[in-house]
């Protein structure tokens, strides 16, 4: 492929994910290669090697001499992915103990600031784009390219459903405070304690989401 051919792919692979993981496209839903072609102003080749991209992470599946299909995220995948990111968003906050610089601890302070102000006005999109950025300075600050890469993919995959559950009035603050908790424990290095806060917060997470209805979640 060319490189012309596959900055198109990735474009399309990337525009395509994003479609389906915030919930534009509906499980078991046809992807015309043809239309999405059209929409997004490109021929049918990058299309076609974006889908296959897709059905490599599992959210597509090729069925020969019929087209492509929507796998979407179940409510499996979202259990697991939780407890996966438990296990190592513990890991992450114990290496950022010995890695956080200055500059991050106050981006992760004034994030903890903003979140709140925002969560007491009710702007909820604004709660959920600095629960992202909280995450971000977190995975950078472990020092670890491969477990930074691997963190963002699976909070990324869950987006669809932190908008939803973020955008509860008690939720948006229980987990606000529980960033804070986790950044007071970096603030005094105590990795140990970073670790247990960051597997609790997924946790937590995970509980709400059984209270808040699966059937909410994921229709």
């Amino acid at each position: 492929m060319g490189e012309d051919n596959y900055s198109l792919s990735a474009r399309v692979f990337h525009t395509l994910r994003e479609d389906i993981l915030s919930g534009k496209y509906h499980m078991d839903e046809e992807l015309k290669e043809k239309s999405i072609g059209e929409e997004l102003g490109v021929s049918r080749t990058p299309v076609r090697e974006a889908l296959r991209q897709l059905e490599l992470e599992g959210l597509v599946t090729i069925i020969p001499n019929k087209g492509a299909y929507v796998v979407g995220i179940s409510k499996k995948d979202i259990q697991d992915i939780y407890e996966i990111r438990s296990r190592l968003e513990g890991l992450c906050a114990r290496w950022a103990a010995a890695n956080l610089t200055k500059e991050q601890l106050d981006d992760l302070e004034e994030n903890i600031y903003l979140a709140e102000f925002h969560a007491a006005k009710g702007n909820y999109e604004q709660v959920v784009e600095l629960d992202n950025k909280f995450h971000d300075i977190l995975y950078t600050a472990c020092g670890s390219r491969e477990l930074r890469h691997v963190l963002t993919d699976f909070h990324h995959y869950v987006q669809r459903v932190r908008k939803i559950t973020l955008a509860e009035p008690q939720r948006a603050v229980e987990s606000n405070e529980e960033h804070r908790k986790i950044v007071d424990a970096l603030k005094k290095k105590d990795a140990d304690m970073a670790e247990k806060l960051a597997n609790q917060h997924m946790g937590n997470t995970v509980r709400n989401m059984d209270h808040y209805g699966w059937d909410n979640l994921l229709k």
